[in-house]
């Protein structure tokens, strides 16, 4: 996402500084031309908790049955794990936005 929104800004350069015009700060500017980038590197993301899901979580949920939990809260365990995934994720994309907003991330 970083790279992404970083190329965005030197291809619509114009638009961050029409935004300056206008009366918006630097950082709102900014955020004008990532946020869609931003919002770009989300979509992998299901795809990403799909695999996992498929793939690396059936060992976790037999582990926490061979733990002597039940089904059920094995089953909570997993969709715990894929649901922090996600947050996780999605909170990262926009603290770099964000950083790259306010101008501590630069090339």
């Amino acid at each position: 996402m970083g790279r992404r929104a970083l190329d965005e800004l030197a291809a619509r350069y114009g638009e961050c500084q029409a935004g300056l015009e206008l009366g918006f700060s630097e950082r709102d500017a900014v955020l004008e031309v990532c946020r869609p980038a931003a919002g770009q590197a989300i979509v992998p993301t299901p795809d990403q908790t799909r695999t996992v899901g498929l793939v690396t979580l059936p060992g976790a949920f037999v582990g926490v049955l061979l733990g002597g939990a039940s089904p059920v809260e094995a089953g909570a365990t997993r969709l715990l794990i894929l649901v922090a995934l996600l947050a996780v994720e999605t909170v990262a994309i926009g603290t770099r936005a964000e950083l790259i907003a306010r101008g501590v991330l630069r090339r």
